[in-house]
């Protein structure tokens, strides 16, 4: 399904052609995640990365604190590259499949813009929005007149891009592409795993700050995205009170978690899982396809214990997986060490670079 290393869904973008250098900043709600890439013939090779702590957002989104943020972040990755690209999170940007009349991307925008209501069921305004046109599976409706084609929607808010836009400038930077975050597992997953990708039917779950996603994926097509409102945070709030401890301490638990503590996160887990499974649930029963596997990134995929307590709920098998490990990594000597341990923070960042490499 996605022709050259998937989708980007560029809400602004220079238009471009592919680079062969490429900065991906993922604006995580606690954590900025960042990577440096270099295409190098057929290789892509990983330069650096970066993760920081997000700045504080307290009623306002400041442009100029978070181009003071972005310039601290790419000087980090030791690039002198001026071009970044944005990945902006479920809390800012919405993901949607839509059936659409079969046009040019350009006018599926104008529709959308002009009429959200009837290809995504609610009004929108002053929305940006991009298209992808999925590959056809099978006859849809209509006459060669009214042809219409499955599109994947992507949309965010004018005056949060400007603001992201103006963010950028602050920080002597360009950022010529902005994408929604949900896309980017399915994009990573496909270079990491493209066997699997094309061959099998899997879920992809992320487990972020404040929320976590699933995307499943059926042989090379991306069939259902949902966003869960439960994530890291809410497993280190609930083990903190729980146990009378500070957040922080309850941070570090968190991954080794000795045994006294497993019952209280087993119970945290609870509603994630379940939540997880519904949507399982529902692309089975609505596609008579089961999910084989689930493949699991984030912060939290550091736990073994969470994964496994996951695959208890969901009845599924279930993994971390690494989205660079396909690349030549050609880093400084401690990054490369410390790198096993944080790659599944980097999944969304890797998603959104690669489909632009």
């Amino acid at each position: 399904m996605f022709t050259n290393h998937a989708m980007a869904l560029p809400f602004q973008s220079s238009q471009a052609a592919r680079r062969s250098q490429i900065i991906a900043v993922d604006l995580g709600a606690r954590t900025t995640k960042a990577i440096y890439l270099h295409r190098k013939g057929q290789a892509t090779q990983l330069l650096s990365y970066t993760l920081q702590d997000a700045p504080i957002y307290e009623k306002s989104f400041s442009p100029e604190l978070l181009g003071e943020h972005l310039k601290n972040v790419v000087q980090s990755l030791n690039s002198r590259h001026k071009q970044v690209l944005l990945v902006a999170g479920v809390n800012d940007t919405l993901l949607r499949q839509a059936e659409m009349p079969l046009a040019p991307v350009s006018d599926m925008r104008q529709m959308l813009k002009y009429n959200p209501k009837n290809y995504l069921q609610q009004d929108l305004p002053d929305h940006v929005f991009d298209c992808h046109i999925l590959p056809p599976r099978g006859p849809l409706g209509g006459g060669e007149s009214t042809k219409k084609t499955k599109v994947l929607v992507g949309g965010a808010k004018r005056q949060f891009l400007d603001d992201l836009q103006t963010a950028a400038k602050v920080a002597g930077l360009a950022a010529d592409q902005i994408v929604p975050s949900l896309i980017c597992p399915a994009n990573a997953f496909e270079m990491a795993q493209p066997e699997i990708f094309q061959k099998d039917v899997v879920a992809l779950v992320d487990i972020g700050f404040k929320n976590s996603t699933i995307s499943i994926l059926a042989t090379g097509e991306l069939a259902l995205t949902r966003v869960v409102a439960i994530g890291g945070d809410k497993l280190t709030s609930g083990l903190a009170d729980a146990l009378g401890i500070s957040y922080a301490e309850a941070e570090g638990l968190k991954v080794g978690l000795p045994e006294e503590v497993q019952a209280i996160m087993q119970s945290l887990l609870l509603p994630l899982g379940r939540e997880l499974r519904a949507s399982i649930d529902f692309f089975e029963h609505q596609q008579d396809k089961t999910v084989g596997q689930v493949f699991i990134s984030g912060g939290s995929a550091r736990s073994q214990f969470i994964i496994e307590m996951l695959q208890t709920e969901l009845m599924v098998p279930c993994k971390s997986w690494n989205p660079v490990g396909f690349m030549d990594l050609q880093m400084p000597p401690q990054q490369l060490g410390e790198l096993e341990q944080i790659s599944p923070q980097l999944t969304v960042a890797a998603g959104a670079a690669v489909a632009n490499l």
